[in-house]
């Protein structure tokens, strides 16, 4: 019980009050009443802007992750015939990278609370059970919401269509991260990860509420645009680094042919 009060008072109430406030904001454009789906989209924006540092630093997490799957694999067939040893030296490799470790519990920690909210917030918080979280000062906003997303898709119901987008985002997003990988994905990964995951995904989130599906659909458009927007800052930095590496060869070059030499 103490744990679930946690949770309400400092993640679910916090961002079920934000979801709120930007549909009382969307109540000024709309015609009539706001779409709550249009709110999701921007609470999803707001949170991936809020993780977005530890997005950033995941980067590296996968670069060390990748090394310490090669260090592992390299003792496997230097202590193949030795299991005592390679327990030994496997461990002394997790020890050294334990900022690795802290790094993926508490990604996996943040993406949990992310699921437990948007599924309370869809199973009963925008149904009404959860009104009595709203804080005081918040302005008040007319009820029962709109649920639905375009006029068409209910977002506390399943949704066939919204699954299928997000099973083709998964593809796009996997296919990206492939092609702008610094290490060759193996064959096995190209199938588990282009192939499988999508089909699989959409099995598992076929009961999903729509608004949940929505939240992650924006959340891959998101990834998708910074595995982008990081592809082309890699690059340009390589660039960069040649052209002054051969600027600075050229100046040596230059600086060597003034040179005085001894008679």
């Amino acid at each position: 019980m103490f744990l679930i009060e946690l949770f309400t008072t400092f993640i679910y109430q916090p961002f079920f009050n934000i979801l709120i406030l930007m549909y009382w904001i969307l109540g000024f454009f709309a015609e009539n009443a706001p779409d709550m789906g249009v709110a999701v989209i921007l609470l999803t924006i707001f949170i991936r802007f809020l993780l977005l540092p530890f997005s950033l630093a995941g980067t590296r997490s996968e670069n060390e992750r990748r090394e310490i799957a090669h260090k592992v694999k390299e003792l496997e067939v230097e202590f193949k015939n030795d299991p005592e040893s390679f327990k030994k030296a496997r461990k002394k490799v997790f020890s050294r990278n334990r900022g690795v470790l802290v790094s993926e519990m508490f990604s996996l920690f943040v993406q949990i609370s992310i699921s437990l909210m948007l599924w309370k917030m869809f199973e009963t918080g925008l149904k009404g059970d959860d009104f009595h979280l709203i804080y005081s000062f918040m302005p008040e906003v007319e009820q029962p919401f709109n649920l639905f997303f375009m006029g068409r898709f209910e977002l506390s119901e399943p949704s066939l269509l919204l699954n299928l987008v997000l099973s083709l985002m998964i593809f796009i997003f996997e296919t990206i991260s492939v092609l702008t990988s610094p290490y060759p994905p193996t064959r096995d990964e190209i199938v588990r990860l282009q192939l499988t995951l999508p089909v699989v995904s959409f099995l598992i989130f076929a009961r999903l509420p729509a608004g949940k599906l929505l939240f992650v659909i924006v959340t891959l458009i998101f990834s998708i645009i910074l595995a982008i927007l990081k592809f082309i800052y890699y690059r340009f930095m390589a660039f960069k680094a040649k052209v002054d590496e051969k600027e600075q060869q050229a100046e040596d070059k230059e600086h060597d042919g003034f040179t005085i030499k001894p008679v």
